[in-house]
């Protein structure tokens, strides 16, 4: 394993696969690659991920099939392991974790992403994008500016602990679920008694994480969560999936009053030089309007009220992949893939205000 996770950090790949049937695979700029080698069998894989399992967890995993963890090389380089039984086998999803926790500079985010850090102070932010979004850096890089910027206590529960966060202006507990602590619900629960200004929840799993985040937020804390979901509307109806019909109205009037922001992101290959990948984002802010729609289930109106209100940095989806496009950060081509709408954004770049030659380069691309 340990030339494996070399040759990540000398590719500068993002994530190492390794399957029974398949030789190991990198993600490299958001690209799949296999490595040249044989493919490997189940003996293969054993001997592999054996060599970093924790001893705590080989019971966990024989039992429920699957497990997470971080795993540290000797040279300090850290990894997030997803470890699962599939097809007879051992197989993995290994996530290499910067060592260095980006800034909103080094991430490409927007400015609101900035201002929700810095200008917000209680209540629920939410972090979304599908699998390797950048989740994790985006909400290690808020996190890192809360530290630098404020004299804040912070809390973070964690499945595993990815970003190591050091004392700044502010303090930081770092709790990782299955180690530190039983699970998310017995974690959140004794944070609010820890004196916490800010809470960090890795990522909402399940109904009594998904209450207690949203009664701390009410509660006069700054919680920030990560969502599996593809955008804002998807954010809330993945929330309302937590709780029964009957419960859906009071969920509602808490995000309603006690949600500050919802954040989505896709990462997208880059044609910019030294630039591998960048976020085209979507942010809704909670705004009076935004908040009676929430609490009177009128989330149908939500995509044209982001998309009509650029107040503060709310924007949508096709307004950052514009951007992209127009600051030659994306190729149109690879914008088209990612756009909720491909006509509305061909119509917005044809808007953009370039000299011919320039537009019409981007648009034949």
């Amino acid at each position: 394993m340990s030339r494996l996770f070399l040759q990540m950090k000398e590719v500068g790949a993002s994530d190492l696969h390794i399957k029974v049937g398949s030789p190991p695979v990198l993600r490299v700029a958001a690209v799949l690659k296999r490595v040249n080698a044989p493919e490997l069998t189940a003996d293969d894989t054993k001997q592999l991920l054996q060599s970093i399992i924790p001893k705590h967890l080989e019971e966990p995993l024989a039992k429920r099939g699957g497990v997470d963890f971080s795993h540290i090389e000797s040279g300090g380089e850290r990894f997030r392991c997803a470890v699962f039984h599939a097809g007879g086998g051992l197989h993995a999803a290994i996530r290499r974790v910067n060592p260095t926790i980006p800034s909103f500079e080094e991430l490409h985010l927007p400015p609101v992403y900035a201002k929700v850090a810095h200008e917000t102070h209680e209540g629920l932010v939410v972090i979304c994008g599908v699998t390797g979004s950048g989740k994790s850096s985006t909400l290690a890089a808020v996190i890192d500016h809360i530290n630098t910027s404020s004299g804040a206590n912070i809390i973070t529960i964690e499945d595993p602990v990815e970003y190591v966060f050091r004392p700044k202006m502010g303090i930081v507990s770092q709790r990782e679920v299955g180690l530190d602590v039983q699970d998310f619900p017995t974690a959140l629960r004794g944070a609010v008694r820890q004196d916490p200004d800010v809470i960090m929840i890795g990522e909402m799993r399940d109904k009594e994480t998904m209450l207690a985040g949203l009664m701390a937020a009410e509660t006069g804390h700054l919680v920030f969560v990560t969502l599996h979901t593809a955008d804002t509307m998807q954010s809330f109806a993945r929330i309302l999936e937590f709780f029964p019909s009957h419960e859906h109205g009071f969920i509602r009037s808490s995000m309603a009053t006690g949600l500050q922001a919802v954040m989505a992101q896709r990462l997208l290959p880059s044609i910019k030089a030294g630039v591998r990948v960048v976020p085209a984002t979507e942010v809704l802010l909670n705004t009076p309007i935004v908040a009676d729609r929430i609490r009177d289930a009128g989330d149908e109106d939500i995509p044209a009220i982001i998309a009509s209100s650029h107040a503060e940095g709310m924007h949508s989806f096709t307004d950052s992949l514009v951007r992209l496009v127009e600051e030659d950060y994306v190729d149109l081509k690879v914008a088209e893939q990612f756009a909720p709408n491909r006509d509305a954004l061909i119509s917005r770049i044809r808007g953009v205000e370039l000299p011919a030659d320039k537009l019409i380069q981007r648009i034949k691309r």
